[in-house]
């Protein structure tokens, strides 16, 4: 049976990849979600293989055609 502590641990690790992948590509939820369906550590390589921060792109000020 899972102690308390165990799942504490659990859902801390899970809430901290999610924190670390709010600005990534599935963003808060999607990390969340992956990593407590899938474990932490799937989650957190998940993380680590997709693409760095989502950036908007800005139209370029130069350029009014």
């Amino acid at each position: 049976m899972i102690t308390p502590y165990v799942f504490m641990i659990y859902i801390a690790l899970v809430i901290c990849i999610a924190w670390l992948g709010r600005d990534r590509k599935f963003g808060y939820w999607g990390y969340l979600f992956a990593s407590l369906l899938l474990t932490p550590v799937v989650g957190l390589l998940l993380y680590l293989a997709t693409d760095g921060p989502f950036r908007r792109s800005e139209p370029s000020k130069g350029d009014d055609r």
